[in-house]
């Protein structure tokens, strides 16, 4: 994995001295412990036995600017809140998701305070991983208004991961793909906790785990780095930590970058205006579920991300290149670090991409309510299509499909609601849907997430599965039945065999009773007997000669309990009938004791 982040981020080695140039910036304006602590540490940490977070899915981030100044009433180690102000637009974060990192903070704190984890560490990962939730594009719960959604984990490039939650959170019903502002893969959210119940947890109080929330993710987040002891004080546990989220050197360096940035000071934007990731040409990017693009590079969203260069904040002068080995100006003249310096063309200035379609309205797709027997897969999933005002698809739009919690039907992972994105045609798919095992109706609801338009409503209803019928019986076995008066039968003397139309009928129920004719069948009050199993005491040994809720097996065979008999000799009749009136008669003979 680690040398998917070289082959993306070394590029050549004018990129390559830029980053030690900006790490090297960055590192000696930490703290001195810090710094020395680095500076000693002669190779790299062993990576955690447990998969990483984010499953090795790729990152992409540029490194933070080399020269800054403090804005109004910046925050720094204090612990005061940050002020709303103007200062570095790269020291701006977004007002719900710093909300959401200092109180996962606080919370790790109360539980776990040996593992001094900094609120800027978790800021650091949230840029990295998602340029804080795009910019802060969150509603008020701290739930991202679309999926951010990583590419899927087939391993090509990537970690191998089949799906591990039935599209539950990914949408992918064939791999797991890294979801979230802190890109969680599924199978760690929910299952690849210490204690084997995952990671995900509950941080804004909703009684929910939702990787989509920032909150939630936050604070899981901060558990996973405090894992076993940590104390994020010390180096050596910061750097395992950090590589515990992602296994690259490179992905280390430029975490460890940010959150030295960020410890200088920050100031609170209002949300959906932080600065988003911006691909190195100054170049915003696009791809799948408005997640990454098709050679895994995170997505820039919106239209607010400024022309950035790979280091320095001050411009060179047009015309004039710089010295050879030093960043190029803002402006993209200037050489590449460590090049000729030879001037290198300036860009064109990227377009803005236009304003994401907000979705007004969800559409019912398909006229007929759902139904399936009882224990079975719903023929279809409930789908729906998201519009915009003007009646287009809007594609990336997170809807939440949620059944009734006292209803037996269930989402794969015995879900009761699931997230899905919408398609490029605007299309959200339920995974499939399998009803519980009592009849009954029940309605399924259709939100979409983060928006007031009006929900939809499917009905479904689930039918009670009819029961197995059987138009004949017939015993396995020709041998005479015979026992001694007094004495029981063999043990499974009686197997029969239940057919429908020639094929086996499995699940039948029959009755079996003791009989004194066959034509006018009344129970016998003498003769061959069984007992009750259920029965105790005094009562497990009284005659029983008619039972019920007998069933053949999945190979429509029946061997009927042990048969006894009392003093009583001569030829007596078993009957064996079913519920669709299929008859066998079988005969038991009683001898006399020898000397009687």
């Amino acid at each position: 994995m680690a040398a998917t982040f070289r082959r993306r981020l070394q590029r050549g080695a004018a990129s390559t001295a830029l980053a030690a140039l900006v790490l090297a910036a960055l590192t000696a304006s930490q703290a001195p412990a810090l710094t020395e602590a680095a500076a000693a540490k002669k190779q790299k940490p062993a990576p955690p036995a447990d998969t990483p977070i984010d499953g090795g899915s790729t990152y992409f981030t540029d490194r933070p600017p080399l020269h800054r100044q403090a804005p109004p009433h910046e925050t720094h180690d204090s612990g005061r809140d940050a002020a709303l102000g103007t200062g570095p637009t790269e020291a701006g974060l977004p007002a719900t998701v710093l909300a959401a990192y200092k109180k996962a903070a606080s919370a790790v704190h109360a539980s776990d305070p040996g593992c001094r984890l900094p609120w800027q560490l978790l800021a650091g990962i949230g840029k990295v991983e998602s340029g804080q939730a795009r910019g802060g594009a969150v509603d008020a719960e701290g739930t991202t208004l679309q999926p951010i959604i990583g590419p899927q984990l087939n391993g090509n490039g990537f970690a191998l991961i089949t799906d591990t939650d039935g599209g539950r959170y990914d949408g992918d019903l064939t791999h797991d793909r890294a979801v979230g502002p802190m890109q969680f893969i599924p199978s760690t959210w929910s299952n690849g906790g210490p204690d084997g119940t995952g990671w995900g947890a509950d941080g804004n109080g909703d009684g929910k785990k939702d990787p989509h929330n920032v909150f939630d993710a936050a604070l899981a987040a901060g558990h996973y780095l405090c894992a076993g002891g940590r104390d994020l004080s010390a180096q050596d546990d910061l750097d395992r930590a950090i590589l515990g989220y992602n296994d690259s050197e490179d992905y280390l360096r430029t975490v460890l970058s940010w959150y030295a940035f960020y410890r200088k000071g920050t100031h609170e934007v209002p949300d959906g205006r932080g600065v988003l990731p911006v691909h190195r040409d100054g170049a915003t990017r696009t791809g799948e579920h408005g997640g990454r693009t098709g050679d895994g590079t995170r997505q820039s969203h919106g239209s607010h991300a400024p022309d950035r260069t790979q280091g320095s904040g001050k411009p060179g002068k047009p015309g004039k290149p710089n010295h050879p080995g030093k960043p190029g100006g803002s402006d993209g003249t200037g050489p590449t670090p460590g090049g000729s310096g030879t001037p290198t063309p300036k860009p064109p200035a990227p377009k803005p991409p236009t304003e994401p379609a907000r979705l007004t309205t969800l559409e019912r797709v398909g006229d007929k309510d759902l139904s399936a027997l009882a224990g079975t897969e719903f023929a279809t999933s409930p789908r729906v299509r998201a519009k915009d005002a003007a009646g287009r698809a809007v594609a990336g739009a997170p809807v939440r499909f949620t059944l009734p919690a006292a209803t037996g039907a269930r989402f794969p992972g015995d879900a009761t609601s699931v997230t899905v994105p919408t398609d490029k045609d605007g299309l959200a798919t339920a995974p499939a849907l399998r009803a519980g095992a009592k009849a009954g109706a029940f309605t399924i609801r259709a939100t979409a997430v983060g928006r007031a338009a009006p929900a939809v409503a499917f009905g479904a209803t689930v039918k009670a599965k009819p029961a197995p019928k059987a138009d004949k019986i017939a015993r396995t076995s020709d041998k005479e039945l015979t026992a001694t008066a007094g004495q029981p039968f063999a043990e499974d003397a009686v197997e029969v065999e239940a057919t429908y139309q020639g094929k086996i009928a499995a699940g039948v129920a029959l009755t079996a009773t003791m009989v004194t004719d066959d034509q006018k069948p009344v129970e016998n009050d003498k003769g061959p007997y069984f007992k009750d199993p259920a029965a105790t005491g005094k009562d497990k040994d009284e005659p029983v000669r008619t039972l019920t809720g007998l069933t053949t097996d999945a190979n429509g065979l029946l061997k009927l309990p042990k048969i006894y008999t009392d003093a009583h000799a001569g030829t007596f009749l078993l009957r064996l009938t079913t519920a669709d009136g299929a008859v066998l008669t079988v005969k038991l003979k009683v001898a006399a004791p020898a000397g009687s």
